[in-house]
């Protein structure tokens, strides 16, 4: 069955871990094109901020503050959707959270609440979000990383958690597809992206951790979503860096081990001693400011991402953009091994 989607305009549209980074730069954008919001995350306060931030530019947004590692959350979020705007359109399962550490080293406590968010959170969205999506069509888009497709020493649990999204995200779609239903179902994988990911983040290590570069802005990941939530799409990498990860983590899975293994263990280390933190992975983090006070190179637009969504011929010279992009990324990595 070909699947057809609404212009975002005229969309419904969810999104989970809402208050900030990549969840709230969706929002925003979705908001500017005219969607109506179902906003989610744990905190309340951050919610209710950005819902009264947008209901002031004009938009339509209502906010749910609940706990996506939890099944009947789901039961709450699809009321007020329902309640409200008496229909969803598009559902994006966006909120997570990671730890840095020595997965022998992090207890399996841990491991299992990242899971929780992360893995459970996605599979209790999906089903939600089908079950009302099956009878009018619609948009179920899923938050995958790069490290869906590529081991991560440092941030095991996370890549483990990303690699089972990944493979729920394509049999679900699979067999939705079986069935002739008229939903696309997208899994986004983002490179690393310049939000409060490391601070939300629990941290084992002696160090504070950082995100290995390049670093994109949350815009770029916003704009795929969107794209995503009118254009039926399988997969889409956000950053150049994504997809040249990925790609040569398939076609030489040995050689990415021995050449990234040491890369990201370097990148992920930064050079200021570990403070007390408590990140966000049982409840918002209630410590405020970052955890790093060093510059950092971000980069606002992804040519590739861009070009692989959009389908639009662009000139030459962003082409040349997008060449010099993927090999600086690479650059970037092989460098410091």
């Amino acid at each position: 069955m070909a699947i057809k989607l609404k212009p975002v305009s005229q969309q419904v549209m969810v999104i989970t871990g809402a208050s900030s980074g990549i969840g709230r730069a969706t929002a925003e954008l979705a908001a500017k094109q005219g969607a109506k919001l179902v906003l989610v995350a744990r905190d309340a306060s951050a919610l209710e901020s950005l819902v009264a931030t947008l209901t002031a530019e004009g938009a339509e947004a209502i906010s749910c503050a609940v706990d996506v590692g939890k099944q009947e959350s789901h039961d709450q979020i699809l009321t007020a959707a329902m309640e409200r705007f008496g229909r969803i359109d598009t559902w994006v399962n966006n909120a997570g959270v990671s730890i840095f550490g020595k997965l022998d080293q992090v207890s399996v406590e841990d491991q299992r609440q990242l899971f929780e968010t992360n893995f459970w959170g996605v599979v209790y969205g999906s089903l939600k979000a089908l079950s009302v999506l099956r009878e009018h069509g619609g948009a179920l888009i899923n938050l995958g990383s790069e490290v869906s497709d590529v081991a991560l020493p440092l941030q095991g649990a996370y890549a483990a958690s990303k690699h089972a999204v990944k493979g729920y995200t394509d049999a679900l779609r699979m067999e939705i597809e079986g069935e002739g239903l008229p939903v696309s179902v997208t899994l986004i994988k983002p490179a690393s992206i310049d939000t409060s990911f490391v601070e939300n983040a629990k941290n084992y290590m002696d160090v504070e951790p950082r995100l290995p570069p390049p670093l994109y802005a949350p815009e770029t990941v916003a704009r795929a979503i969107v794209y995503a939530a009118a254009h039926p799409q399988r997969d889409i990498y956000v950053g150049s860096a994504s997809k040249m990860t990925s790609a040569f983590a398939r076609r030489m899975p040995k050689l990415t081990d021995l050449l990234l293994g040491p890369v990201m263990r370097n990148q992920q280390r930064s050079d200021t001693a570990a403070g007390q933190h408590e990140g966000a992975l049982y409840a918002p983090r209630q410590d405020a400011g970052g955890r790093l006070n060093e510059p950092r190179m971000v980069r606002s637009r992804s040519y590739y991402t861009t070009l692989t969504t959009t389908g639009r011929p662009l000139l030459w010279g962003a082409a040349a953009v997008l060449a010099v992009s993927a090999v600086s990324a690479g650059a970037q990595y092989m460098r410091r091994r």
